[in-house]
């Protein structure tokens, strides 16, 4: 069994790799599919062992889909924030650093799941219902607190609101298919090409020395624990919001940024597998689809799992920092402002493919306001409202 376990972690890890260097490949769309075979799998494999496969993946997936996010500008909703500072660390020849910062922020949130882990087992089952019902209004509050810091308050509100509107209208059009994809997309991703490929941009030969420490790591640290916690078991919640109520919890500058993304992802991927031994409530796909193999998901399971997410995170780190300096390596080298036009393109028909027809009118939307935002000079993280609204209304209603 040992053995299987090991050799099942590992095609897991590959499996991550993949899924995080595609971000069409969403490891959700993997788990549902192994759902939606299960009846042939279990005639060859335990559910403990396909169960394995997804945790190793998952946690993979978190290590390396910083990658088309930093280097292509092409993210998931765990990524969407770190196309930014990611993106501007490249343009100065920092793209490998902005990478390796990441995970380090993912290192770490390997052990503060570990260290939450305790608490986490004796005070969620007890304040789960509590912090359902006050969720709202500490999103509202945060809303507010990152609004009101910005010295364009009201441009900040109005773009709030208007990728908010957005984010209501797509998750609610029941004619697209995987609606995130053309949302964040269009909002963070084909924005951001679309004016690197106007403005010529050119990619600086990459360095790959680290230039300075980071500062603040005691405070990523302490935002990682209250905002990964938070938002790995209420519903609607993801890394995105994570790493926008963390960054308003303590003052942190670009790199600390990256590294508190980093650290959310992993933590919100590890904890939702806790939140299902908890709460009996998986709060994303990969967590839905063990709990569906796995129907009696003990504490020894669990444990289990805790000790795959370290071996697993061993192998992801030296993966994605090798992948890493291969992409520092080449893409200096190529036509940047062609590279962009490409990726609008498949983006594009990656929305087609997954999203259907209709996601053209979400993408070009989404897509106008990232570009106001820029046009504005508004921190794109206010754009996080078409994802923080229609959860703020989701508890409200």
């Amino acid at each position: 069994m040992w053995l299987e376990i090991i050799i099942f972690s590992i095609i897991g890890i590959i499996a991550g790799t993949f899924t995080g260097l595609f971000p069409g490949i969403h490891i959700n769309l993997v788990a549902a599919s192994l759902l939606a075979f299960s009846v042939i799998l279990l005639q060859y494999f335990s559910p403990l062992i396909i169960a394995v496969f997804v945790v190793s993946m998952a946690i993979t997936h978190t290590f390396l889909d910083v990658l088309p996010a930093i280097f292509l500008g092409v993210p998931e909703e765990e990524t969407a924030l770190s196309v930014l500072p990611g993106h501007e660390m490249l343009l100065k020849g920092r793209g490998y650093e902005a990478v390796r910062l990441t995970v380090i922020g993912s290192i770490f949130g390997i052990f503060i799941i570990i260290f939450i882990l305790p608490f986490y087992l004796y005070f969620l089952p007890k304040y789960y219902e509590f912090l359902s019902k006050i969720m709202a209004y500490i999103l509202i509050a945060v809303s507010a607190f990152l609004i009101l810091r910005d010295e364009k308050k009201f441009f900040a509100f109005f773009l709030f609101m208007l990728s908010g509107i957005l984010g209501i209208f797509t998750l609610n059009f029941y004619a697209i298919k995987q609606p995130l994809f053309p949302l964040l997309g269009g909002l963070f991703g084909t924005s951001l090409l679309a004016i690197s490929f106007m403005k010529k941009v050119k990619i600086p030969k990459q360095n790959f020395r680290i230039q300075r420490k980071v500062q603040g790591i005691p405070s990523v640290l302490f935002s990682s624990i209250i905002s990964g916690a938070l938002v790995s078991f209420l519903p609607g919640l993801g890394a995105s919001q994570g790493a926008v109520i963390g960054s308003s919890i303590t003052k942190l500058n670009r790199k600390s940024f990256l590294v508190l993304i980093g650290a959310i992802s992993t933590i919100t991927m590890g904890l939702g597998f806790v939140a299902l031994y908890t709460i009996s409530k998986p709060r994303h796909g990969a967590a839905v689809v063990v709990g569906k193999f796995l129907e009696n998901f003990s504490l020894m399971h669990l444990l289990l799992f805790i000790s795959i997410m370290l071996f697993v995170s061993g192998f992801a780190v030296f993966l994605t920092l090798a992948l890493a300096k291969f992409f520092a390596k080449k893409i200096y080298k190529l036509n940047y402002s062609r590279i962009s036009l490409v990726m609008i393109v498949f983006i594009t028909l990656l929305s087609i493919i997954i999203s259907g027809w209709y996601s053209l009118l979400i993408l070009l939307i989404g897509t106008s306001i990232g570009i106001l935002a820029s046009i504005l000079g508004i921190r794109k993280m206010h754009l996080m409202g078409c994802l923080i609204v229609p959860v703020i209304l989701l508890f409200l209603l």
